[in-house]
């Protein structure tokens, strides 16, 4: 082999935590919550980071990451822009993925549910809270179609700049917040010799069931 690095050979004992069933939170939610509020306090760079998993309209596979900015009691919020590529997958098929990982915490968080846009109101609330540079790029960004070069982005934010220096800056009409409805939450937390805990929660009849599964 060449100097490059064996990388099937890079590997981690897991140890810092447990998890049972008999211990976790009968809700979801709750269980989520407890985690996203350890991994703020542990100081994990971006702990509401999450790869957004959605279906093309050729039913491949397609992530990337996005930010939580809202857990409601039936839901995740996040915020793009309609006309996105993951907008897009999302007008076309509606089952999506969100995946957390915080690696110093040795936890993962996996949930599969249903995609629905939150009403305007609430996306435009956001939006003016947002800072005013923040709000520029959302304007200034045609985002995921093919510009000519990062000059053609740059002129389009400068421009705005000027154009919205004392004005409100307006929400985009094709910008706005989506919610995930899960139907299933998968609590991972890594432990020795690959022998991980796996918690598991099923919707049924709105019932959230509980149970172990093999690592």
């Amino acid at each position: 082999m060449s100097n490059q690095q064996d990388i099937s050979a890079i590997r981690k004992d897991y140890s810092l935590q447990t998890l049972d069933e008999k211990e976790v939170n009968s809700n979801p939610f709750s269980q989520f919550n407890i985690w996203l509020e350890e991994a703020i306090n542990a100081q994990i760079t971006e702990p509401t980071a999450m790869n957004l998993s959605t279906i093309t309209k050729n039913n491949y596979p397609s992530s990337r990451i996005v930010l939580l900015k809202e857990v409601q009691k039936d839901g995740f919020v996040f915020f793009t822009n309609y006309q996105s590529k993951k907008g897009q997958d999302m007008y076309h098929n509606p089952f999506v993925a969100l995946n957390f990982f915080w690696a110093d915490l040795e936890r993962q968080i996996r949930i599969e549910g249903i995609i629905e846009k939150i009403p305007q109101f609430d996306s435009l609330e956001y939006f003016v809270s947002r800072p005013k540079a923040s709000q520029l790029g959302a304007v200034a960004s045609p985002q995921s179609q093919k510009v000519e070069n990062r000059a053609f982005l740059e002129q389009q934010f400068e421009r705005l700049e000027k154009q919205y220096e004392d004005k409100q800056v307006l929400k985009p009409t094709e910008w706005g917040g989506y919610k995930v409805i899960p139907s299933y939450f998968e609590f991972w937390q890594g432990r020795r010799s690959r022998l991980h805990d796996r918690i598991i929660f099923e919707k049924e009849n709105n019932q959230w069931n509980i149970a172990r599964i093999a690592p």
